[in-house]
């Protein structure tokens, strides 16, 4: 049997580009978000990334 993962290969972490163009927002718009605490980033390799999770949970909240 086999278990399906959902978001098996998928990036752990999208650049504010990427996640910009995945949420339909303006880049500048993102980083506002970003500045305020509304969207969670990381360091990885001396770059702001934001994981694929928290990028779930944007998508999920503006869904409602």
């Amino acid at each position: 049997m086999q278990k399906k993962m959902p978001d098996a290969g998928g990036p752990a972490f999208y650049t504010v580009a990427d996640a910009a163009w995945i949420l339909g927002v303006h880049r500048k718009q993102l980083n506002r978000a970003i500045r305020v605490g509304v969207v969670r980033t990381v360091l990885r390799r001396s770059r702001l990334v934001i994981p694929a999770a928290e990028l779930r949970r944007v998508l999920d909240r503006g869904a409602r």
